[in-house]
């Protein structure tokens, strides 16, 4: 048996074994009961969420990937496979009436969300046709649109944003009208459309779909565009009864709406946002992110940073990037989070002309999700820029050398 078919429980056990604690120890470290360690490492209970498992490997002193039993390894270039997941969107043949899906597919899209917010692109890449066939045959909203949200998330990371809008277009059509859906949805079509340099097309998009989801108190400030867009907002609201996941969404579409905001050149609008979004993390107490937004309020922090970079205001923007990377809820961020932030920051230090700063963001991307480096097309132009110092910071001569770009 290799390690990619351990079950992850059976990892944590063996690793606790090595750091010679007991299942109570190691309880105790994580603040968990001992019943949830033995479950977890019996299968009993699945882990699906990165966080669970980012903490998990904290204590256990190894890296999230050995957990994982993936291979540290990651190749450069855009991963094959683009085109099985082309042919499986184009698929029109699947059966119309929805069946309840197993929980060995629950698990999959669990695991394709780890998978994606480790950044392993290329085994993502691989695993999503097999995926998309077997949601659509289940035509269940629940696990349908998710499967749509992390392709579509992957095709962005991909530099083939046409195609991850199609794929957003299908989350939001299976949605239909559980609204929740239907925003998380909204997060991938904006997501796809600033990726096309449509940002306000994305704007248009996600304002009106936070304003449905936030309760009425979160939505002052924006009346006008509740509106100018008519029967979109004309919806029942959420029902707020669920508690941090309604807003969290609500809020993951107020920062995509900022950034949209300022790729429109509307620097006061994105900052209103920010500090509506803002507000929302303030409200936030102790919600499990079911729908994989990362929002909260490190995520309001990082969107302050890119905002004052999208107004040319760079040195504000490295001050607050400074001090938001020391702080303990950054780490907590997954790989890919981390790793495409970094790579936009030092887009930042090349506004002002700091090479060096530019270049050890790039080797912390690296370091953190290798994928956001080697595999983004977007990167690459960062990279090829930074590369062209007489002479290249070393980190980035390597990196250059890796992706490609040097012979």
């Amino acid at each position: 048996m290799t390690s990619d078919d351990v079950p992850i429980g059976r990892r944590v056990a063996r690793w606790r074994v090595r750091r010679s604690m007991t299942q109570q120890m190691l309880a105790d470290r994580l603040r968990r009961s001992k019943s949830w360690v033995d479950k977890v490492e019996r299968g009993v209970r699945t882990l699906d969420r990165y966080s669970v498992i980012q903490e998990l490997a904290h204590v256990l002193r190894v890296d999230p990937e050995v957990l994982l039993g993936q291979q540290p390894s990651t190749p450069a270039g855009t991963p094959d496979g683009v085109d099985d997941i082309r042919a499986t969107l184009a698929r029109y043949d699947t059966p119309h009436a929805a069946v309840q899906p197993s929980e060995e597919l629950r698990r999959e899209v669990g695991y394709a969300w780890l998978t994606y917010q480790h950044a392993h692109y290329g085994q993502l890449v691989r695993l999503l046709p097999g995926l998309l066939n077997a949601a659509q045959a289940a035509q269940s909203p629940e696990v349908l649109v998710p499967a749509y949200r992390i392709t579509s998330s992957l095709l962005v990371k991909l530099g083939e944003a046409d195609l991850a809008w199609l794929a957003a277009d299908r989350a939001m059509a299976t949605a239909g009208d559980n609204q929740i859906l239907a925003a998380t949805a909204t997060i991938s079509v904006g997501q796809a459309l600033r990726a096309q340099d449509r940002d306000r097309l994305a704007l248009t998009a996600l304002l009106p779909a936070a304003n449905r989801v936030l309760p009425p108190a979160t939505r002052s400030g924006d009346q006008e565009v509740c509106v100018s867009f008519g029967d979109q907002t004309a919806r029942k609201p959420l029902d707020h009864g669920g508690g941090g996941r309604g807003r969290a969404v609500g809020g993951a579409l107020l920062v995509q709406a900022a950034l949209a905001a300022g790729g429109c050149g509307e620097h006061r609008r994105a900052d209103e946002l920010i500090d509506r979004a803002a507000g929302v993390a303030a409200n936030l107490r102790g919600y499990d992110d079911t729908h994989r937004t990362s929002f909260g309020p490190i995520a309001v922090e990082l969107a302050r940073v890119l905002s004052a970079a999208q107004r040319g205001d760079a040195d504000e923007a490295l001050h607050r990037h400074s001090a938001v990377v020391r702080r303990e809820a950054w780490r907590r961020l997954p790989a890919e989070y981390r790793g495409a932030y970094l790579v936009d920051v030092a887009r930042a230090y090349l506004q002002v002309g700091d090479l060096r700063g530019a270049a050890r963001a790039l080797v912390d991307a690296d370091s953190v999700a290798p994928a956001e480096v080697r595999c983004r097309p977007l990167a690459r132009t960062v990279i090829a820029d930074v590369a062209r110092a007489q002479p290249a910071p070393a980190g980035v001569a390597r990196l250059a050398t890796l992706v490609g770009l040097t012979r």
